[in-house]
């Protein structure tokens, strides 16, 4: 991971962002990280969040912040807000009936983990998911062990769920989607971008911090970890190209300032 300042001043076109100890600095969202999204977009720049987080927070998110969209629970969707009808749209992975299905499956995940897994609760955020089960194990809760976290992960896998960890929960779902096949999805749909193209993926960049994000990481020539990322340096399969100074929002300002510093 190189320092910030050795990121060449490319001619980016989108910023895709983590939310979670990217954005959020102690579970809130700062004046200072939300500028940069408003400075961002107002600079010409698209700005999509790739978000762990649950369908009712894209939601919300997509209507009321300065993004262009946003992509949400891993991966399973896209949501937008089409300022020529006014109206929210969503791009589902899956159909409603499959998605239903799923549940019951999850449920019955989920059942196993609490009761074997001391400590471990369902992320408060569970109510308004539609794909995967998140299992908080620092968010709501004292912080777990690192072999409990482990342990989640294992009984997920063991279930033939796909299971990747975030700064505060272990997120588990049925299939073999992730952040990164859904950007490439979003891209082609809805900007007519193919980001198999070498100098499409040039003009663009990500940020992140933890081992949910390592697609990303690697697929991007321009990928930062904000600094926090570093304490999940051992957990990445693949770690950022560059990494900031500053941890969570303050690293992401840091990220836009370079940005728009671009001659």
């Amino acid at each position: 991971m190189r320092p910030l300042e050795q990121m060449p001043h490319a001619r980016v076109a989108t910023v895709f962002t983590d939310i979670d100890d990217t954005l959020t600095t102690g579970g809130k969202l700062s004046a200072e990280a939300y500028e940069a999204l408003e400075a961002l977009q107002q600079a010409g720049l698209r700005v999509i969040p790739v978000t762990g987080r649950p369908a009712g927070w894209c939601d919300q998110i997509a209507r009321l912040w300065p993004v262009d969209g946003i992509i949400g629970e891993n991966g399973a969707l896209y949501m937008w807000h089409d300022t020529q009808t006014g109206k929210l749209q969503t791009r589902h992975l899956l159909d409603e009936a499959s998605r239903a299905g799923n549940a019951a499956r999850l449920a019955g995940v989920c059942e196993r983990i609490l009761r074997e897994v001391p400590g471990c609760a369902v992320a408060s955020d569970q109510f308004c998911r539609q794909y995967d089960l998140a299992i908080d194990f620092c968010e709501d809760v004292p912080p777990l062990p690192r072999d409990a976290v482990d342990r989640i992960v294992r009984i997920m896998e063991e279930s033939g769920m796909t299971a990747k960890i975030s700064s505060i929960h272990v997120n588990g779902w049925f299939g073999d989607y992730d952040k990164l096949s859904m950007a490439r999805l979003m891209m082609r749909e809805r900007y007519g971008v193919d980001l198999a193209d070498e100098a499409e993926r040039s003009r663009c960049v990500f940020a992140g911090d933890s081992p949910n994000d390592a697609p990303m990481f690697a697929y991007f020539p321009l990928s930062v970890g904000v600094a926090n990322v570093l304490e999940f340096a051992d957990r990445l399969a693949h770690a950022p190209h560059f990494i900031t100074r500053q941890p969570c929002g303050a690293g992401f300002a840091e990220l836009t300032r370079h940005l728009l510093a671009r001659p």
